[in-house]
């Protein structure tokens, strides 16, 4: 599905980061009023076949100019988790961040669709945001202002920021709806039963503009009044069990109840079928629950940053399961360098997981650090810890623990072949024909697919319901 948009590197607006005085500035998508020219974001178009070649964006293990990001899969197959962050998104200053888990059968190559593709359909809002103010006339905006001691300039600021905030989150609705929609109409990627959580943040100046679904989680490293460090949490984890959200599914005829054998996590079910036992209540596909209340709006929030606070990390359910917000910003605030920390926080609760649940699969792990004063180590720190750099990093297998540029050399869990027969891990190294780029393996169409095979301790799905082959019309 094409997806185009007009991207800039380069902003002609001055700006600074988190809270400094600054002179007047557009909201930071590479224009300023009528007097820009125009030309919109930038001198190039950015498509599907050229993100691997754009600076500043990173999928892999490695390293950006503020940010490290780490993956590792766990025992239950092939790697489901993915993750980005892009610097300079729509200008300078402007950072996006996400971590996507995939589940179901083809939960992977939706993961890897939904981040290739939602930081395209946000650019794309704000491109046609732009072409709506050059054609009104309209003054853009202020998004990294400070209010001043005058009362008129303190109410246009103010209503500057409320407009910047009502665009984010018009901005991340309407993204949201249109990727579930593309992956809905994806001629060659079956999202009936395989689906995704996503956690995106944009980080422009001092504002932080978060959208989410499903149970990924963003949590943010601060200090404290006696500068110690603290952990806020900055999502809720979209549970089926939540009292809005359970009363959304039954009024849609959806059930919510949890397994005998784990009453600690409610799921979804369809209301003629104990399946498929979905563990979340939102998310990016899983079409056969979205006539039952299972939905894929996200929760929006904006928050400013402040001094005190020091990073923000973005993680699967793999790492939540296991550490506490608290133990993941102790880990990370007290790694031995900046562009270690995800592979740390990975390495730990890797460690976690065998002793807490010895007798289960680890689930797939993927984190996002990103420091908010904009700073790394040194390059020479950064080797140091085993790493190279992936800024540049162009990877088409998709699965980050067997891209090259150093990550071969990173410890990582190989499958459990004990998991299924040979006759299924067959079925797993097809995909489908006309799949954009080369992908990892896939579920076979006619494989009966269960999520509880061998010993587990959560899985987002239990089971296909029986009518899994049938493809409901769009």
């Amino acid at each position: 599905m094409g997806c185009c948009v007009s991207t800039s590197s380069r902003s002609t607006c001055s700006t600074r980061s988190r809270g400094e005085a600054v002179s007047p500035t557009c909201f930071e998508i590479g224009y300023c009023g009528q007097k820009r020219t125009k030309r919109t974001f930038s001198d190039r178009v950015v498509g599907l076949q050229h993100l691997p070649s754009l600076p500043n964006r990173i999928f892999t293990n490695g390293k950006s100019r503020s940010s490290c990001i780490f993956t590792q899969q766990g025992r239950k197959g092939i790697n489901q988790d993915a993750m980005i962050v892009w610097e300079d998104f729509m200008s300078e200053d402007v950072t996006f961040c996400g971590v996507f888990d995939g589940h179901g059968p083809h939960g992977h190559l939706v993961a890897r669709k939904v981040r290739d593709v939602l930081p395209l359909k946000l650019l794309s809002s704000m491109h046609s945001y732009q072409s709506r103010q050059n054609g009104s006339g309209r003054k853009c905006f202020k998004g990294n202002s400070k209010k001043s001691d005058g009362g008129d300039s303190e109410r246009d600021g103010s209503a500057d920021e409320d407009r910047l905030n009502s665009l984010w989150r018009e901005s991340f609705m309407k993204s949201y709806k249109a990727m579930d929609k593309e992956l809905r109409s994806h001629p060659n990627l079956d999202c009936f039963c395989s689906g995704s959580t996503a956690v995106t943040i944009v980080k422009q100046g001092s504002n932080l503009f978060m959208g989410y679904i499903g149970d990924s989680r963003a949590i943010m490293g601060s200090k404290d009044s006696n500068d110690s460090m603290v952990a806020i949490q900055l999502t809720v984890d979209l549970k089926p069990d939540l009292p809005r959200e359970a009363e959304r599914i039954k009024r849609c005829k959806g059930r919510v109840f949890a397994l005998q054998d784990e009453p600690e996590v409610p799921r979804v079910w369809l209301p003629f079928d104990d399946a498929p036992g979905l563990a979340m209540a939102r998310a990016f596909g899983d079409f056969c629950l979205k006539e039952y209340g299972v939905i894929s709006i996200p929760e929006f929030s904006h928050r400013f940053l402040t001094e005190r606070d020091q990073f923000i990390v973005l993680a699967s359910d793999g790492v939540w399961d296991v550490l506490s917000n608290e133990e993941v910003v102790e880990i990370v605030s007290s790694a031995p360098t900046r562009s270690s920390a995800a592979r740390i926080l990975v390495d730990s609760a890797a460690h976690e997981w065998k002793l807490k649940y010895p007798t289960s699969k680890m689930d797939d792990c993927a984190v996002v650090c990103l420091f908010l004063d904009g700073k790394m180590d040194s390059e020479s720190d950064y080797e140091e810890q085993g790493f190279s750099s992936a800024t540049l990093q162009s990877n088409h297998s998709g699965n980050a623990v067997e891209s090259d540029d150093g990550q071969k050399s990173e410890p990582s869990l190989q499958r459990n072949f004990t998991v299924r027969s040979s006759e299924e891990s067959d079925s797993y190294g097809r995909q489908p024909p006309g799949f954009e780029g080369n992908v990892d393996t896939v579920a076979g169409e006619d494989q009966n697919w269960s999520g509880l095979e061998g010993v587990t301790r959560v899985n987002s799905l239990v089971q296909l319901p029986r009518f899994s082959e049938e493809r409901p019309n769009p």
